[in-house]
């Protein structure tokens, strides 16, 4: 299969190892640097499938290049989910197949389904404060991490009575805090705590290294050509 990725940072090339091991040809490595060697779509239309992981102020572009020249296009750039009604709304004009996940681990997702069902069972018990921690390397430029705001959204459609997420320690009820940390050489760490005055109940997801993601996001890519639409990890799973 041949692949053309977007962003060669630390999970580009994570990415790259993992397709080239499995038997893939990498036919582009599009950077900051050279996107402009890719804009007439050349390159772009002999790829099988796109993978981008690039940054959040290119990830729109990116993403609409590859759908133009109907390429199917995976992508794990956070950070620009407020045009994604936008890339959703183009990927079904343009007829072709989008995939977005806020992380491409397997075990984060099994996570997320867990969080989902904690919450469900925790929203009557009100004498439980909720709160979120994630923790990412100091190269990470968005907070908090797109991981971090999926188990947001999960707690909070379980939760009627958390109505937004704030980036921040709060004591109003319906604010959900989520606490981001960046600490050198970290891959990703998200913890959900359940605290009331007399116990704490606390799932946790540690990531030991990229791996993980990239293995997911090339598994993702295999899967993903001669699909259609807007797709996402519970397509890819079917939990």
């Amino acid at each position: 299969m041949k692949i053309i990725i977007f962003g060669y940072g630390k999970m580009g090339r994570a990415i790259e190892k993992i397709a080239i091991d499995r038997g893939h040809t990498i036919i582009g490595k599009v950077t900051i640097d050279n996107r402009h060697e890719f804009d007439d779509g050349e390159i772009v239309k002999q790829a099988d499938v796109a993978i981008e992981f690039s940054e959040p102020d290119a990830a729109v572009e990116n993403i609409k290049l590859c759908l133009k020249h109907r390429v199917p296009v995976l992508s794990g750039t956070t950070g620009w989910l407020h045009h994604k009604p936008e890339i959703d709304a183009f990927t079904i004009e343009q007829n072709g197949a989008f995939f977005y996940a806020s992380n491409f681990s397997i075990g984060v997702n099994l996570f997320f389904k867990l969080n989902q069902n904690l919450a469900a069972l925790m929203q009557r018990h009100e004498n439980y404060k909720i709160n979120l921690e994630e923790i990412h390397h100091t190269e990470k430029k968005d907070a908090p991490s797109g991981t971090a705001i999926t188990l947001a959204e999960g707690i909070m459609a379980n939760n009627p009575g958390k109505k937004q997420w704030v980036n921040k320690a709060s004591d109003d009820i319906e604010n959900l805090s989520i606490i981001s940390f960046r600490e050198p050489q970290v891959p990703g760490t998200h913890t959900v705590k359940y605290t009331s005055g007399v116990d704490e109940i606390e799932i946790k997801h540690t990531a030991f290294s990229r791996e993980g993601f990239a293995s997911g996001a090339v598994h993702v890519a295999e899967w993903l050509p001669g699909k259609k639409g807007v797709l996402s990890m519970d397509d890819f799973l079917k939990i």
